[in-house]
């Protein structure tokens, strides 16, 4: 009884010998260009998966092989490099010195603000309604005193007064829950 081989079995036999043969040269190839040796790894994989997915490679002489295979093998590291321009990376060591070098984002100045703000806002809960309206206005949505003097239908002058009283208020009685060591 004679053994005949499938057509797969032919393509995988004749991929094992091509990889055999032109692997460490196509690796070498690619490691001259990226610098990462598990990265040319990859892209090696890369190299061969396609010329496995190629028909065109069978045909062609083992000269021919070569060639083709270290024309993708250029093309798939440009692909890469074109990638890692793309996504900056850094050394974890690097970025740790510089984390909380600008100290507003340091955790405990993170929790400061938000206590600051949650005690605002407290101090801005007790002023009238119509306090409250010309700040949310003003910090809020950024509106000068003629818009918001145009939206309450008040004068631009009394916008302003009011808006300055509300604020003096605001301040002092703010500053004065600070000095007497009350964080509402």
């Amino acid at each position: 009884m004679q053994m005949t081989k499938t057509r797969s079995q032919v393509t995988n036999s004749f991929m094992e010998e091509i990889y055999r043969r032109h692997r460490l040269t196509i690796f070498t190839y690619i490691l001259k260009h990226i610098y990462s040796k598990e990265d040319a790894e990859d892209i090696l994989l890369d190299v061969f998966v396609a010329a496995f997915e190629s028909s065109v490679i069978m045909e062609l002489k083992e000269h021919q092989q070569f060639v083709w295979l270290r024309r993708v093998a250029q093309h798939k590291s440009i692909d890469y490099l074109r990638r890692s321009k793309r996504q900056i990376t850094v050394p974890i060591e690097l970025t740790i010195e510089t984390l909380y070098e600008d100290d507003q984002y340091s955790p405990e100045q993170v929790t400061l603000r938000q206590e600051e703000i949650a005690r605002l806002q407290t101090h801005i809960s007790t002023l009238s309604a119509l306090q409250q309206e010309l700040i949310r206005l003003r910090f809020t949505h950024n509106m000068h005193c003629a818009e918001i003097a145009t939206r309450l239908d008040k004068s631009e002058g009394a916008v302003r007064t009011l808006l300055s009283r509300t604020l003096n208020l605001l301040r002092n009685t703010y500053t004065n829950g600070r000095k007497e060591g009350r964080h509402d």
